[in-house]
């Protein structure tokens, strides 16, 4: 692995020689191994949205459930060569930008479809990335754990510049969503890897990125139901609401 070739790349162009080349692996785990809880907390939406499949006939009051079936209907219609719109929904929930980051000893960018920063500190907690394999062929979880380790870079660098000292490890939360199915990522940086990264060599220490696939039937199904079934949407949000904890 060791001699598995290494060059300046962005980290939309990460593929899994990236993850062979730096060490990286990534291992599945069930509810209770990834969350630490065998039980999925309540949702915390209110309960038209648990009790109707779509906009329910006598409209909503509130303009943020409102925003959930639009968001949510407009993602399972995706038109032929477009893109979903849920990665329009959760940008228009958290936030949309690029991340600078140093790589083989040069600056490149890792493309995000979504970050999350904290409003106190500017600290980047939760990195997204839009599963585009249907129109792209791409694989999006080198992607998504290439923007992880510049979210750990850029904490740092601003950690840093207010006169503090840099961490050494620390968990990146992210999520890949397809449609309006997420898959939920533990990205385990540290200061290794990223030295690894930035001087291009393969680093002694593995770095394993631990996700979960929520619990529900057929959710990658030919109709891509993701959170259109109730059942599945309670599953979801559930797993979205016990996923909190780990975003600092």
């Amino acid at each position: 692995m060791a001699t598995l070739g290494r060059s300046t790349k962005s980290g939309s162009d990460w593929t899994r020689n990236e993850l062979r080349a730096y060490n990286i692996t990534v291992a599945p785990q069930d509810v209770i191994t990834f969350f630490g809880n065998p039980t999925l907390p309540q949702p915390s939406v209110h309960k038209v949205i648990l009790d109707n499949k779509k906009y329910p006939p006598d409209g909503i009051a509130d303009k943020a459930d409102r925003n959930f079936f639009f968001y949510l209907e407009a993602a399972m219609s995706i038109p032929p060569g477009g893109e979903s719109a849920f990665g329009d929904f959760v940008a228009h929930l958290l936030g949309f930008s690029d991340i600078t980051f140093l790589m083989c000893g040069k600056y490149t960018t890792a493309m995000t479809d979504v970050y999350m920063i904290s409003r106190r500190d500017t600290k980047i907690l939760l990195v997204v990335q839009e599963d585009k394999q249907f129109l792209e062929g791409v694989d999006p979880e080198p992607q998504l754990i290439a923007q992880a380790i510049a979210a750990f870079q850029c904490n740092n660098l601003l950690l840093e510049s207010n006169g503090k000292e840099p961490i050494r490890a620390k968990i990146i939360p992210g999520i890949v969503i397809f449609g309006t199915t997420p898959t939920f990522y533990k990205i385990s940086v540290t200061q290794d890897l990223v030295d690894a990264v930035e001087g291009a060599r393969y680093p002694a220490n593995p770095t394993i990125v631990h996700k979960l696939i929520p619990p529900v039937e057929d959710l990658y199904g030919l109709d891509m139901d993701g959170m259109q079934p109730l059942n599945n949407r309670a599953v979801i949000l559930g797993c979205f609401e016990a996923f909190k904890q780990f975003v600092d």
